[in-house]
């Protein structure tokens, strides 16, 4: 398996990966955490194929993203490179995909009835299904991170790039805050990480 990825997701799910990844053209790439990502696909300029996943993600998180770029892998070779990156091709091959996965063998039980909801319909990421990624986070280790959901009115928080915020109202689906040096309005992911910040 590509970079050693077993000590990376659940075991139980060792031998259905190996089998998805059994393909000379594709490549995993284990990457250092990034902000904006947990993982990519990549066509090469020499025909290969890419897929990157963040280190950091605990292994159900790691395993739903890697299947996700799969997908992205799979839905090319079927239906070409002219499709929309997280359109019909790509929901329908990657819930074809996660489905094997679905049991308690793999995923904690209590988080399988959040992912069996997000496949019915999946998104371009999973942290846009609030239940989801709630799920999913309490098996992160230990950190001072915390999801703008979590945060109440009038709190400040610090957002990874420095900026500093006072948290507004629920705004739909959105949380609306203050960015305190130009007291312009934002509207945040609910699952955005953030840091709060202590008067």
């Amino acid at each position: 398996m590509n970079q050693n990825l077993t000590s990376y997701i659940p075991k139980a799910a060792h031998d259905q990966v190996l089998q998805l990844l059994n393909d000379d053209h594709l490549q995993v790439v284990v990457k250092k955490a990034r902000k904006t990502r947990h993982g990519d696909y990549t066509k090469r300029s020499n025909g290969h194929h890419q897929i990157t996943v963040n280190s950091n993600l605990n292994p159900y998180r790691f395993l739903v993203t890697l299947l996700h770029e799969i997908a992205h892998y799979e839905a090319y070779k079927s239906f070409g490179a002219h499709i929309r990156p997280h359109g019909k091709e790509w929901k329908f091959t990657f819930q074809r995909l996660a489905l094997p996965f679905l049991n308690p063998e793999i995923f904690p039980a209590q988080t399988l009835p959040f992912l069996a909801h997000y496949f019915k319909n999946p998104k371009a990421s999973s942290d846009s299904d609030i239940l989801l990624s709630r799920s999913l986070k309490q098996f992160d280790p230990p950190n001072e991170k915390t999801y703008v959901y979590e945060i109440a009115e009038g709190t400040r928080f610090k957002t990874p790039n420095g900026k500093i915020f006072c948290m507004g109202k629920i705004r739909r689906t959105r949380f609306e805050a203050i960015e305190l040096q130009s007291g312009r309005s934002y509207a945040f992911n609910p699952n955005a990480e953030v840091e709060v910040l202590l008067d």
